[in-house]
């Protein structure tokens, strides 16, 4: 229990000091949101007036303790450029950047896990060889630049496949995935190609220790020793990682909707900054912050399940 609570701790101080850097980091930035709205022509008393009326002209530190209110209560303001609050924009676009981010989670864990097992129980044999080349090309792969591949010789080539745009799971379920398969595949590929290192060289050292030596000299089928001894005692190394990817995945939708014309969170978040629309900024850069904080977190609770010992430390 006390383990938990000190990471329930720890996940609250870091939200609150990435609320005060992100607050702060707006304010220092060029740009004026009043003058935005407006336009280069309006008079000073226009400016003035919008200002106190978006409680601009009040001490920083009361602009800040309001922020963090909204925050804790769903109210996270109005945007600049849609005119409309920002709670709306985040939970109209989240669906799409949610089910992206999913999709690929899934395809990475689905993939990565079987090919670092395989090569790991074939170690230096020419399928381990070939696997482990293939994985250092693709984590060296840019995302955009992958993206516009697939765009050009799979998108391109097959009708099922949709190169922009998005359709709701609700509207149809096939596609839905015409449309999220290839941005998915375009993040996915490289975390794959990390997992399934991590995943192989967590393998090759829990096979190289006494205790699998011992289940192996009682006739335990090498199926059972692999999958019920060795990838259960090698999951906190793999969870380790796997963490760290979730939260790559979360950023690299930003790169990746733009490609793919997704209407997700990230296309939200480019257009918020091309207009200086700090409100949205602001309200997306916490969406994206809690969520790598609390992917952290529910790793750090599957530590104590997975390894007991963790939470006595």
């Amino acid at each position: 229990m006390m383990y938990i609570l000190r990471r329930i701790i720890l996940l609250i101080i870091t939200i609150l000091l990435v609320s005060i850097i992100t607050f702060g980091v707006f304010q220092i930035l060029p740009g004026d949101p009043v003058r935005t709205m407006l336009g280069t022509e309006a008079d000073p008393t226009q400016i003035e007036n919008l200002r106190s009326e978006l409680g601009l002209d009040r001490p920083l530190y009361e602009q800040y303790v309001d922020w963090m209110k909204g925050l804790l209560t769903g109210q996270l303001g109005n945007s600049i450029r849609f005119s409309m609050p920002v709670k709306e924009l985040l939970f109209d676009r989240l669906p799409v950047t949610m089910s992206l981010a999913g999709l690929t989670l899934i395809m990475v864990l689905i993939i990565s896990l079987p090919l670092g097992m395989f090569a790991a129980r074939r170690q230096n044999k020419l399928s381990d060889v070939s696997l482990s080349t293939m994985t250092q090309i693709g984590m060296a792969v840019p995302s955009f630049w992958l993206g516009m591949m697939l765009i050009l010789y799979i998108g391109l080539q097959f009708s099922f496949f949709k190169i922009s745009g998005y359709i709701p799971w609700t509207q149809s379920i096939a596609g839905a995935l015409s449309t999220l398969i290839l941005p998915a595949l375009t993040i996915a590929i490289p975390q794959i190609a990390v997992n399934f290192r991590y995943v192989r060289t967590a393998i090759l050292e829990q096979v190289q220790l006494d205790y699998v030596r011992t289940i192996r000299s009682k006739g335990m089928s090498e199926q059972n020793v692999m999958y019920k001894h060795v990838l259960k005692n090698s999951m906190i190394p793999i969870l380790t990682v796997f963490g760290l990817i979730m939260a790559e995945v979360v950023a690299g939708t930003i790169i990746v909707e733009q490609v793919f014309s997704l209407p997700g969170i990230g296309q939200l978040l480019i257009t918020a900054i091309s207009n200086r629309d700090f409100p949205l900024v602001q309200g997306i850069v916490m969406y994206i912050t809690v969520a790598v904080v609390m992917i952290n977190f529910i790793v750090d609770v599957l530590y104590s399940v997975l390894d007991p010992r963790i939470r006595l430390r």
